[in-house]
């Protein structure tokens, strides 16, 4: 039965130079105990259909047209006091970002009891005792004690699980989920999914997923609609979306992720031309067309688009039945295999000395990045992969341990003891651009500093003529230098951060998350960008991420860390297929396939990450691994486990039973 059916809305936004449409006329239906996956860009629309769905579009958003009908009900014209029955009750929200949605004076329980006291009318202690149980059915470890800490106490995933126990509360019909998973380690993003899906099957809630990750939209949704310029622009289940997309949107968008089993030397992505429209200048016909290939002058833009197909399959396109897919794309080729080794880590630790005691944020770390390649580092949060880079960069030292860089020791010397180029050598992009952009100055001024500092230019022409070099070498016209910050898009901001990086012609760039908060279609633009740069200059690339897909893709070698050591290490094919450290297995197990179809081996890590300060004896990973094999593994360290292909673990358990071990993925997926 529909549970919400949501038909021909129309939302506008009264500005000072006139209204803006943001809807033009949505439509989407969605059962009980439903799972409906949204996607698209940003300003696509996607937020905004959430806030109208709720009525808050605040006091320029207004609903001029359609029908958001619930429960029979229709919310596009009820009275505050209707809406008051359904916000927090029948319908919940679980925002983005968990600790925006928490009251830092407020204790966990206070703020959980007030949805049954307000939805429900129950007294304290009762809406006390119903926190306590919802937060026992997701998963929070000691769920009393946990009613009485401050969200600062708690961490990320456990901050995420109080808001969805907060949205669960009054047992809503309908769970809207705005970028659920965003910035959560990849096993905690795998444990809120499954906690989702459960609390879906017991209380029957129907769900609505508004993501740009595609790989988490495949695993959660049965139908997913593909949304562009405030339009649905195809509607399917989630299996013909991934497998037989029909609108050339919907292709750009998969082909600009890494789909399993490619990599960067088998298929490079392909990023969709151009931008969103503005919504003020909405293009006639299809939205998509000044971006579209397949743009046919006199009939893409001669008036409004329908959507055609199927009653399962449907889609806003005239010439979708013609759409081919695109040609293989060329593959990436190095100039030369990377041989020698640029960078060497020998038994390097970092201790921070508190006042509980002695903290190892990076204990005993031993690997080395050849010229040329991209070493990925894995890990959870927590695991020393910042700290590592932290010590690379000069922004910190080590406390012992070696760290060589073309052969000349660094551990020791921050930037400020670093040689010029030095310094140079070393550059990093950080995951946020607008943290080391100075929204004051335009683009020039801080690409002309990055020069000066790292080029050692002092002319005040050769300075301009090179920073004119660096934005073409991002793909910028020379016009960008004139732009401030809050006049770039997201993507045009991180070319911005990777050219300055590239000021002083650096040997290695350390790229910490650097594509995590962009628009996959912008992501895919970013990669292709840093690889086209680094193919040119032979520079070393020290990947950061969560991102597994990401790192499959683009990775030659892989250090996967936790709790500050090394678990394994090695060549990309070889960390993704087995043998692997049970750690490796369990974060390959979580992350999320741009593939439907696949069911990975779920391997679910309990309880958290052990305190740094308080490290287990023996092997660090012992406490939650799932192949444990005793005591040995609490109390001894673990050996180091060498294949002949150079794939390094550290674990207790025989490289015969690793290698016995049934794959995550299928082998089509680990090599193609």
């Amino acid at each position: 039965m529909a549970l919400l059916e949501i038909e021909d809305l129309r939302v506008e936004y009264r500005t000072l130079r006139g209204a803006v449409t943001a809807l033009p006329g949505f439509s989407l239906t969605i059962g009980e105990g439903e799972s409906v996956g949204l996607v698209g860009e940003s300003g696509c629309g996607k937020t905004t259909l959430l806030m109208a769905m709720l009525r808050h579009l605040g006091p320029a958003g207004v609903i001029t047209g359609g029908a958001i009908r619930f429960e029979g009900r229709d919310l596009a014209h009820a009275s505050e006091a209707d809406l008051a029955k359904v916000r927090g009750s029948r319908i919940a929200i679980v925002y983005q970002e968990p600790a925006s949605a928490l009251n830092p004076t407020m204790t966990i329980g206070a703020q959980l009891a007030e949805v049954p006291m307000q939805h429900q009318r129950l007294p304290r202690a009762a809406a006390l005792a119903r926190a306590a149980e919802v937060l026992a059915d997701v998963h929070m470890p000691d769920p009393r004690a946990a009613l009485s800490r401050y969200p600062h106490q708690l961490s990320g995933g456990q901050k995420q699980r109080v808001v969805i126990a907060m949205a669960l509360l009054a047992n809503p019909a309908l769970l809207l989920l705005d970028e659920p998973t965003t910035g959560l380690d990849v096993t905690v993003e795998a444990a809120v999914i499954d906690l989702i899906g459960e609390l879906r099957a017991k209380y029957r809630t129907a769900l609505l997923y508004i993501s740009h990750n595609l790989g988490l939209i495949a695993r959660v949704a049965d139908r997913v609609g593909v949304m562009y310029a405030g339009e649905l622009v195809e509607e399917a289940t989630a299996v013909e979306i991934f497998a037989a997309p029909r609108h050339p949107y919907t292709r750009g968008l998969l082909a600009a992720i890494p789909r399993p089993g490619a990599s960067k030397e088998t298929a490079a992505l392909l990023p969709i031309p151009g931008t969103v429209p503005s919504l003020a200048h909405r293009p006639p016909g299809c939205g998509f067309a000044p971006r579209c290939a397949h743009f046919s002058p006199g009939l893409c833009d001669a008036g409004p688009v329908a959507m055609a197909g199927t009653e399962g399959h449907r889609v806003r396109c005239l010439r979708w039945a013609e759409v081919t897919a695109a040609p293989a794309p060329p593959s990436f080729h190095r100039a030369a295999p990377p041989t020698a080794a640029l960078l060497e880590s020998r038994d390097l630790c970092k201790i921070y000395r508190l006042p509980a005691g002695a903290l190892k944020a990076n204990d005993g770390l031993d690997f080395a990045a050849l010229k040329g390649e991209v070493l990925a580092i894995v890990g959870e949060s927590g695991s020393g992969k910042s700290t590592f880079a932290r010590i690379l960069t000069g922004l910190e030292t080590a406390t012992s341990g070696s760290l060589r860089f073309a052969g000349a020791e660094i551990a020791n010397r921050t930037v400020h003891r670093r040689s010029a180029g030095e310094v140079a050598a070393i550059q990093m992009v950080f995951q946020n651009p607008d943290g080391t952009l100075n929204p004051s100055h335009a683009v020039g001024w801080a690409l002309g500093r990055a020069v000066r500092k790292l080029g050692g230019l002092r002319d005040r022409a050769k300075i301009a003529a090179r920073v004119e070099e660096l934005l073409a070498l991002v793909r910028l016209p020379a016009s960008a230098r004139h732009s401030r910050p809050r006049q770039l898009s997201g993507g045009q901001k991180q070319r911005i951060a990777i050219a300055r990086a590239f000021a002083g012609q650096p040997e290695i760039l350390v790229a910490d998350e650097p594509v995590s908060a962009l628009d996959v279609s912008v992501q895919a633009a970013v990669v292709n960008l840093l690889l086209a740069i680094q193919a040119e200059r032979g520079s070393t690339m020290v990947l950061i991420s969560h991102d597994l897909g990401l790192v499959r893709y683009l990775a030659d070698h892989v250090v996967v860390m936790y709790l500050g050591r090394v678990m394994e290490a090695g060549p990309s094919a070889a960390i993704f297929a087995p043998p692997y450290h049970p750690y490796t297995e369990a974060l390959l197990s979580a992350a999320p396939l741009p593939d439907p179809t696949h069911k990975p081996r779920r391997i679910r890590l309990e309880g958290e990450i052990p305190s740094p300060l308080n490290p287990p004896a023996g092997c660090r990973f012992a406490s939650r691994c799932p192949r444990k094999l005793g005591t040995v593994c609490e109390l001894t360290p673990p050996p180091l486990r060498e294949t002949a292909d150079g794939h390094l673990i550290f674990c207790h358990i025989p490289l015969e039973r690793l290698r016995a071990v049934t794959p995550v993925f299928a082998p089509e997926m680990v090599e193609p």
